[in-house]
């Protein structure tokens, strides 16, 4: 992923409103290692049950505004993007409005997603060969791949709604 502007990242949300993107606490971008990145996420601690992700569809941001559901899943989840079975972090159900007036109207998309968005992580991190011969920079390689498609899906369906 390329690194974005806090004026790109702004300017990106599709399915927030002036007011919300205005009050959006950003990460700081100068740390952020984006050459690592398949989708940016943060949590802002004033907002605990806000999120927020963007991800570059076809080189330009979407940003989406995420609400974490109050109740925790009662079994351990499996996150959506990056798949990963023996993850070491929590997952949580994310909900999101839809992008203009599907959003407006209260159509809403939900997924599971790694709680503090550590996906990136966890699909560049090696994992033991499955057998003899096994690739494990290519199984790598297949899981970063599977991880941008996932976003990239998600952000298309939350975008193309309006």
């Amino acid at each position: 992923m390329h690194a974005f502007t806090e004026k790109d990242i702004r300017a990106s949300f599709v399915n927030a409103s002036l007011r919300e993107r205005k009050s959006i606490v950003l990460p700081d971008l100068a740390e952020v290692g984006w050459e690592n990145l398949d989708y940016l996420g943060w949590r802002d601690p004033k907002q605990p049950l806000a999120g927020f992700i963007v991800i570059a569809v076809d080189d330009e941001p979407v940003g989406i505004l995420l609400r974490q559901t109050e109740q925790r899943v009662r079994t351990r989840a499996q996150c959506s993007w990056c798949e990963d079975v023996t993850l070491p972090n929590d997952v949580v159900f994310f909900s999101a409005k839809r992008g203009g007036q599907a959003g407006r109207n209260g159509d809403t998309v939900g997924t599971l997603l790694c709680e503090r968005f550590e996906c990136s992580v966890n699909v560049r991190r090696p994992m033991p060969p499955a057998y003899l011969g096994f690739d494990v920079e290519a199984a790598r390689q297949r899981r970063i791949e599977a991880l941008r498609a996932h976003a990239d899906g998600f952000a298309r369906d939350i975008r193309d709604s309006r």
